[in-house]
């Protein structure tokens, strides 16, 4: 004789009970307070799993930017490549400060900021940008 899944769900929640009725002492009101248990139970693991999923994820995104080791020497050829930088600083998940140089193919560099190769590289690209500033021959009357 096959089981219905109703009787299955009420046999597998009726042997959680602690105390020692049969199976025929139970009433209806039992058996739903027995149900909302075993629903609640699975609402409440199913929402802890996508919870740890999101921070497991968020922990992903924010060490995606992170420099983690240096570069310790770039050949000239390679930086006259630096279009531009930034600095990275130790906060949050950024162990190490660093100059962060991008190549014009978009490759990134981590450096030391206190070398003095890096201090150079990066007036190098200060100087290359305020050449490349556009100055404002005519000036436009309204």
């Amino acid at each position: 004789m096959p089981v219905s899944r109703e009787c299955f769900i009420r046999e597998c929640c009726l042997y959680r009970l602690a105390d020692s009725r049969t199976e025929s002492s139970y009433s209806q009101e039992d058996y739903r307070t027995i149900t909302k248990d075993f629903t609640m139970q699975f609402n409440t693991l199913f929402f802890f799993l996508i919870l740890s999923c999101v921070c497991f994820a968020l922990a992903q995104m924010s060490y995606d930017d992170c420099c983690l080791r240096y570069v310790r020497k770039m050949e000239k050829r390679v930086q006259k490549h630096a279009v531009r930088y930034t600095h990275q600083k130790t906060d949050g998940s950024c162990n190490i400060p660093a100059v962060i140089f991008k190549m014009r193919k978009g490759k990134k560099y981590c450096t030391d900021p206190s070398e003095g190769w890096v201090k150079d590289l990066m007036q190098m690209i200060d100087g290359k940008t305020k050449a490349k500033k556009p100055q404002r021959k005519y000036q436009y009357r309204g």
